[in-house]
């Protein structure tokens, strides 16, 4: 199963709607006959690839063990049904690590027990449901993932008093953001933002070349955008939610197969999906700066007295540094805990 779990974090997979599954297929003795991990959507998924492997090979998987980091599809999307496969493959047994939230594509353990398969499921289950933390609470849920990010200075403003906030943070913040933007499969923004700043929004690596799979660009809000804006420049897919709430705004993006939004408008956008309660986590850059005065890097989160304050949950704090430049630091929080968000039900986390 460690096996199967670092070919399904095989880096360069390309975001989207499908989970990270990588799968081991081994020979009644033990040893290994074949592998595969799922390459993004529309490719074969982890057993398929294996199987497909095998039979390039001249392999025969009869009484063979697969091991797998996720339960065995039952359904026909894109591609067909894992657990018909491995039927047809002749596996006498089916190891597999977490059971699949997806409602259209569960029961494949199901299916391969009444065919006369073993079937153990629950093998290193927390290890493949961090690997698809993103992708398990949004299924879960029926939404994205939110993670919001800030940058602010040591005393929590985003601009100086005349308005100047470039560059708060240092490059190596910048670069690390990119590659943060990255991880997630939407960039979120709000109107004011697209006017004021007109920022491009696409991931660029850190020697400033615009990566191949661009997460889509999502701009919120209701009036019009000018169409010289670079959120139109083409240079990766665009859509403009004309809605104010958002609730209605995550739907629509699920329904475009939308898993993770990064959330990086302004302070107004921010304090929205803080008080609709669809903020999931939260990554600020804090530069070793003090400005004194200017605009706060968060707006009014309906927080009136300390008693409310709102206590996340620190998953990570780091040093973003380089040689030559000023530091920061990194903090990376969540709002609930993230095991139990990603398998509960909307109204239990």
């Amino acid at each position: 199963m460690l096996r199967a779990l670092d070919l399904a974090a095989t880096p360069g997979v390309p975001l989207g709607p499908n989970p990270r599954v990588g799968c081991v297929i081994l020979a009644p003795d033990g040893s290994t006959l074949v592998e595969g991990f799922h390459r993004g959507a529309g490719t074969a998924h982890a057993e398929a690839a294996a199987i497909a492997t095998a039979r390039e090979q001249g392999i025969d998987l009869t009484g063979a063990t697969a091991v797998v980091t996720l339960e065995p599809c039952n359904h026909t999307g894109r591609t067909g049904p894992c657990a018909q496969a491995l039927i047809g493959a002749q596996v006498a047994r089916v190891v597999f690590a977490q059971s699949d939230p997806n409602p259209e594509a569960a029961g494949g353990a199901t299916t391969l027990r009444d065919a006369g398969i073993d079937v153990e499921n629950g093998l290193m289950a927390d290890e493949s449901q961090a690997i698809n933390r993103v992708w398990s609470f949004a299924l879960a849920h029926q939404r994205p993932y939110v993670t919001w990010k800030f940058a602010a200075s040591l005393d929590g403003r985003s601009a100086a008093a005349d308005g100047t906030s470039k560059w708060i943070t240092s490059r190596a913040a910048r670069v690390d953001t990119h590659r943060l933007r990255g991880l997630a499969d939407t960039m979120l923004v709000g109107t004011n933002t697209v006017e004021v700043d007109d920022p491009q929004l696409t991931v660029r690596d850190a020697d400033d070349h615009p990566i191949e799979d661009q997460p889509l660009r999502a701009v919120m809000g209701m009036r019009d955008l000018p169409a010289r804006s670079r959120v139109f420049d083409g240079s990766a897919g665009t859509v403009h939610l004309r809605t104010h709430d958002p609730a209605e705004a995550l739907a629509q993006l699920f329904a475009k197969e939308r898993r993770h939004v990064f959330l990086e408008g302004g302070p107004t956008l921010a304090s929205a999906f803080w008080k609709a309660g669809l903020v999931d986590e939260v990554v600020t850059y804090v530069a070793p700066v003090l400005l004194g005065a200017g605009r706060n890097a968060v707006d009014d989160l309906g927080i009136h007295t300390i008693t409310d304050a709102a206590h996340l949950r620190v998953t990570d704090v780091r040093v973003i540094a380089a040689d030559d430049e000023d530091t920061c630091v990194r903090i990376t929080m969540t709002t609930h805990d993230p095991v139990t968000a990603a398998t509960a039900a909307p109204e239990e986390a």
